[in-house]
């Protein structure tokens, strides 16, 4: 009975310590402010969805050749193909896309990386050139995207304290250590989708007998962080 009576007189006086830090906190007087930080990058990572079909030469040629060829003329464009070229399962749009085509002809999807719009521009035009003309924007991404957060998070801090200096200043008051912050998290506008950012400017038409470059543009990636803070009062 006296084990229990001091077991619960212990959690009580640890109960009221707790409580009275959480008093404290909230008695203290403080300023709270908060400050978004964005900036935009371009990415380095483009995702090309790469429809290879025999609807597209009415079954004259199959689809075994048209990869072939699609394979001999991304060599002659430099692009690895053991690394940047996978093969897909159609599960994206482009399944329920060719379902309701009807189409019955073979077909076969890839995705293909490539690192800059230029070469997405020289690879449309190029493959274009041999009968393949399903090239769609699968997404965009930044690698490095994760440093970036961390570095919009830091930034945001910063301002978030200028805010607070100027709002203390007029009142003839500064700021002391932070008391709280809230991480409201980032976010990030990479790209996914279909055709959505991507523009194609400059492609002459298919009867003239040069093609002028491909002037592509993508979408830059906007990322942005937010935080809440709150500075004691001295």
């Amino acid at each position: 009975m006296k084990k229990l009576i001091i077991r619960v007189l212990t959690i009580l006086f640890i109960s009221n310590i707790g409580f009275s830090q959480t008093k404290n906190f909230i008695d203290q007087p403080y300023v709270e402010t908060s400050a978004k930080v964005d900036t935009l990058v371009t990415p380095d990572r483009i995702f090309l969805t790469i429809l290879i079909t025999e609807k597209d030469t009415k079954g004259k040629i199959s689809v075994e050749e048209l990869e072939n060829n699609m394979a001999e003329k991304l060599k002659l464009l430099g692009i690895d193909l053991e690394k940047q070229l996978f093969l897909s399962d159609l599960s994206s749009n482009f399944k329920k896309y060719f379902l309701r085509q009807q189409d019955v002809l073979k077909s076969k999807a890839f995705s293909l990386l490539v690192y800059d719009a230029m070469t997405a521009g020289k690879i449309i035009m190029e493959l274009e050139n041999i009968n393949i003309s399903n090239v769609l924007l699968e997404k965009t991404e930044y690698s490095k995207i994760e440093n970036l957060k961390l570095e919009l998070k830091s930034k945001a801090i910063k301002k978030a304290k200028l805010n607070a200096i100027s709002m203390t200043s007029p009142l003839n008051q500064k700021i002391g250590n932070a008391i709280f912050i809230s991480d409201l998290g980032n976010i990030s506008n990479q790209l996914q989708g279909r055709v959505s950012g991507l523009q194609i400017r400059g492609m002459s038409s298919l009867n003239e007998t040069k093609f002028k470059p491909i002037d592509i543009e993508f979408e830059k990636i906007k990322v942005e962080s937010e935080v809440i803070v709150k500075f004691k009062l001295e």
